[in-house]
């Protein structure tokens, strides 16, 4: 590792004087870094201070045992705001490697902005696995696929383990597991009825990974309490009573239709009257009246004869 910072010394010091060698006179990039997922390596930077917005950015790679500046391919003009893909120049992923960022125009350019040291399957972040929960009772069936990238070559071998995170929801309980890989993992002695969360990541020996998002499932299907089945009692018992009222308010119209068309028209004055709403000057006691009066005209009218 000695060998290596006095590269990047010497690589420093050669930047220097190249520069005063040829005049530069743009601002060197900034803010040069390189992050990875997955082995999936990408270079972002900064454009230095008041530099044209027609300045081109070129970027080489290094590795620690060739120690020989490459140009990236890809990455031989690019444009502010514009990143490098590496994860092809960093073939290795256990060499060291280093990469730095000029800035140039078609009459200038500016001193290199050199990286820090970069070791792929260290400083790479491994990706969240998928993962599908279900019930099964008192416990809780995991469904569990690895991201690719540690199917490849280098990383078929490292992972071993699996970090899950159980939250029962209820009153936010926790606990770890550590446990070997399987495409099929339960999680017994949980409590029947009850909704868990579980987050799930790759335990590497040799970088940092990424937790799933928590996925929440019931063990078993939920009890339902009381109270939700009094309510549901009291919908029912409402809905009953609407329906007899509605029903009592028909029959009464329908009787009343009938009593209308088929009685004869006194009755039927009679039992509009007794209800309250005969015709006026058609109560039953005025027809009686009236037959009264007629009678007595006949009697009169037989006697003068």
């Amino acid at each position: 590792m000695g060998l290596w910072m006095l590269l990047l010394l010497h690589l420093h010091l050669g930047n220097a004087h190249w520069g005063e060698a040829t005049g530069i006179s743009l601002s060197a990039p900034s803010s040069v870094s390189i992050s990875s997922i997955n082995l999936e390596h990408t270079l972002s930077f900064q454009p230095g201070p008041q530099t044209p917005s027609d300045a081109q950015f070129m970027v080489e790679v290094v590795r620690s045992r060739k120690q020989l500046w490459k140009p990236v391919p890809a990455c031989v003009a690019l444009r502010a705001g514009q990143t490098c893909d590496l994860t092809r120049a960093f073939k290795d992923p256990f060499d060291h490697y280093v990469a730095r960022v000029q800035a140039f125009t078609a009459t200038q350019r500016s001193s290199w902005t050199v990286s820090d040291s970069f070791l792929p399957l260290s400083d790479t972040v491994i990706g969240p696995p998928d993962i599908a929960v279900s019930g099964c009772g008192n416990c809780l069936i995991l469904h569990l696929t690895l991201p690719e990238v540690l199917a490849s070559e280098h990383l078929k071998d490292s992972h071993t383990d699996l970090v899950f995170h159980v939250r029962r929801t209820r009153d936010g309980a926790e606990f770890t597991l550590h446990m070997p890989y399987s495409e099929e993992t339960v999680i017994s002695y949980l409590q029947t009825g009850v909704e868990y969360c579980v987050t799930a990541s790759v335990k590497p020996h040799f970088s940092k990974a990424i937790p799933s998002e928590a996925q929440c499932a019931f063990t078993s299907p939920p009890p339902r309490n009381s109270l939700y089945m009094l309510v549901v009692l009291l919908g029912a018992f409402c809905a009953l009573v609407f329906l007899l009222m509605a029903l009592v308010a028909y029959g009464s119209r329908l009787t009343f239709s009938v009593l209308k068309t088929r009685l004869p028209k006194s009755l039927s004055y009679v039992i509009l009257y007794r209800r309250g709403s005969a015709p006026p000057g058609l109560s039953p006691q005025s027809s009686h009246d009236d037959g009264s009066s007629d009678h007595l005209k006949r009697s009169h009218s037989e006697k003068s004869v």
